[in-house]
């Protein structure tokens, strides 16, 4: 039996899923409501305002295909936009561009949790390949140790998570106190600003969830096995 199946873990998760099915609701409406109101800006020159305030003129921002694909690369020093986000003039613009900003700024900083989180990206990365393998692997053929193996570098996925968390509403703080102290933004544009950020956060929080949800239903599994 495919434990992907199994009721249990859709009834374990589904908290999670409502969650995240909301985040996606809310960040689209919120994006949409924000982008259709003015800033003095464009997302790539408001980004450049604010690194150039903290002395990051070192750090580049490139245009990127794609829609909602901003970040930041810590190893290239480089704030990637969206073409939305790049070009125009719009409250949801300037909101994300600073959020990115935001990290850059971590990064000169060296923010303990964007540290960690970099750290242990590579772990991560091979938690959700090689872990969900063994993982499928060990249910599949009832092979405890394969499951256990499984759990332990999920487990580094989950870690990945949480320590996201801190990171990105740490950014978002960071954005909106940049965009006041710099006057791009006005206290009743920020409104709207904030609402954008929230909303992006909340799909961060779903999928932290998701994944510890997801690590205890593997535990639930593995202790009903030895039981």
């Amino acid at each position: 039996m495919m434990y992907f199946w199994d009721p249990r873990f859709l009834i374990i998760i589904s908290p999670a899923l409502l969650l995240g099915l909301w985040a996606q609701f809310r960040i689209r409406s919120t994006y949409a409501a924000a982008k259709r109101i003015a800033a003095p800006l464009s997302g790539a020159a408001a980004a450049r305002h604010i690194l150039d305030s903290a002395g990051l003129q070192n750090v580049a921002i490139e245009q990127i295909p794609g829609e909602l694909s901003d970040h930041y690369d810590p190893r290239s020093k480089v704030l990637r936009l969206s073409p939305e986000v790049y070009q125009n003039r719009s409250l949801a613009s300037v909101g994300i561009a600073a959020h990115e900003a935001g990290h850059a700024i971590q990064d000169a900083r060296a923010y303990a949790p964007l540290i960690i989180r970099n750290t242990a990206v590579p772990v991560a990365n091979l938690g959700s390949g090689a872990g969900m393998l063994l993982l499928i692997l060990g249910l599949i053929f009832k092979v405890g140790p394969l499951l256990l193996a499984g759990i332990l570098l999920f487990a580094c996925v989950v870690f990945f998570q949480v320590i996201n968390l801190p990171v990105e509403f740490n950014a978002s703080a960071r954005a909106k106190t940049q965009l006041a102290e710099l006057g791009i933004v006005g206290p009743d544009e920020m409104v709207y600003v904030k609402k954008v950020l929230s909303a992006a956060a909340l799909t961060y929080v779903a999928a932290t969830l998701q994944a510890i949800l997801t690590l205890l239903y593997y535990i639930m599994i593995y202790s009903s096995r030895r039981d």
